[in-house]
């Protein structure tokens, strides 16, 4: 009880000099409550970038963790795509995966009023939005409503959106798709053409310049069949679903402590289902399959600059803290004179920095998270990347505090030493 009696007390002491002597305090710890917000800000915008690279990542590679399967002929052979659908399905509802697609990359030709244009195509099944974080700017993804309509539903991007001229999607603005031909009287849709429902619009980065779009494979194999019976052409048969040689790639999403093992039943069920002198291969694409941490580098740059704010701060509080204990000998030489002891008055100069750098810490927290929290700032930082951004970081908030008291400690350190070092001789000499 008597060492926590000495605490509290010391602490109380601490803080009745640090409202004595405000006006001195408040000038030396501005430097301090600048560092701490400086150093917080710093940590948690770096969690924002970290973010914003690992979603980046995840809409190129897919969320971890994300399993890529392919399937071939050893013997050079083809294998039939109508096939490999069936296979794959049938693991799918085998093992009840919520999430997986297929990914058909193609040319699609599309009348705009500048002219016929071949707009690159990405044909995926309903969960790949989820799986790859599309964003969205206008309209929603595509929903399981959608794919049972018999006119396909598209997503097209902003540059596709603006070459039409921004029709409001609750009209359900029509574009045809995959005509060459002139166009019908009736409907304006060229010969070949099917007409197709634009239901959500996509954003784009500033250095895309071609337009681009998304549809629903099964809604591209119908209208490939339709098109190709059209042309009176036997290739819509169930054989080539696809309508031409290009095979798409599948994918699935899948807790990563089953991945590995996921793996190999569905390389085995595969194989099994598709008959002999056939390979199937299945791995990890996602960005946390690499044993290293990728965003390393981001994480050192920016513990480096958060010390490098913190040790400047530091360092000017030492300065200002040596010259107030150069001021206050006098003070220190009368209560030595009544019987202070030189661990209280050590105790009493290291507290009452310390105390008074929590409290300029704290502000500098408080402020810290006014700025990283603000909307001008996240459009800033996130540049139209991050869709979840992640809430104000504890750890940033707890550092920066930590790192005040640390502050306060080493800055209160040296000056406590010289104040030990007076001598009652020395307030008659000041």
């Amino acid at each position: 009880m008597r060492a926590l009696s000495a605490v509290v007390g010391a602490l109380l002491e601490a803080w009745q000099e640090v409202r004595v002597h405000r006006t001195r305090v408040l000038l030396s710890l501005v430097g301090v409550a600048v560092a701490v917000c400086s150093l917080t800000t710093v940590v948690a915008l770096g969690a924002i970038v970290q973010q914003a690279n690992q979603e980046l990542s995840e809409r190129q590679s897919g969320r971890p963790a994300s399993l890529s399967v392919s399937a071939y002929r050893t013997d050079g052979g083809t294998l039939a795509a109508s096939e490999i659908d069936a296979a794959w399905n049938e693991v799918v509802d085998r093992y009840g995966i919520a999430y997986a697609s297929r990914a058909l990359p193609l040319m699609q030709a599309v009348p705009f009023p500048d002219g016929i244009v071949q707009v690159a195509t990405q044909a995926v099944d309903q969960p790949y939005g989820e799986m790859h974080r599309v964003q969205m700017s206008e309209g929603e993804w595509f929903t399981d409503l959608d794919a049972q309509q018999l006119a396909p539903r598209i997503i097209v991007s902003e540059i596709f959106w603006d070459r039409l001229g921004r029709p409001p999607l609750e009209s359900h603005p029509v574009v045809a798709l995959g005509g060459q031909g002139v166009p019908n009287a009736a409907s304006g849709i060229p010969s070949g053409g099917v007409r197709a429902v634009i239901v959500g619009v996509t954003p784009v980065a500033t250095w895309e310049t071609e337009p681009t779009m998304f549809m629903l494979t099964d809604q591209l194999q119908a209208m490939q069949k339709a098109a190709a019976s059209e042309r009176g052409e036997a290739a819509a048969s169930s054989n080539d679903p696809y309508g031409g040689p290009s095979m798409p790639s599948y994918e699935m999403w899948v807790p990563p402590e089953i991945a590995d093992q996921l793996t190999d039943v569905v390389k085995r069920d595969l194989r099994a289902a598709l008959g002999t002198g056939v390979e199937v291969t299945a791995d990890r694409r996602d960005w946390a399959t690499y044993g290293e941490d990728p965003f390393l580098v981001t994480k050192m740059v920016v513990i480096g600059i958060a010390v490098l704010v913190l040790l400047l701060g530091a360092l000017g509080l030492v300065n200002i803290a040596l010259v107030t204990v150069k001021q206050r000998v006098r003070e220190i030489g009368i209560r030595r004179s009544f019987g202070a002891t030189a661990s209280r008055v050590f105790f009493a100069v290291m507290l009452e920095s310390v105390v008074a750098t929590v409290v300029a810490g704290a502000a500098g927290v408080i402020v810290s998270i006014l700025v990283v929290q603000s909307p001008a700032v996240r459009d800033l930082i996130g540049q139209g990347m991050v869709s979840d951004f992640p809430p104000f970081p504890v750890d940033a908030a707890v550092t920066g505090l930590i790192a005040a008291t640390v502050v306060g400690a080493i800055a209160g350190l040296l000056p406590a030493l010289v104040a030990v070092r007076v001598k009652v001789i020395d307030a008659i000499r000041y």
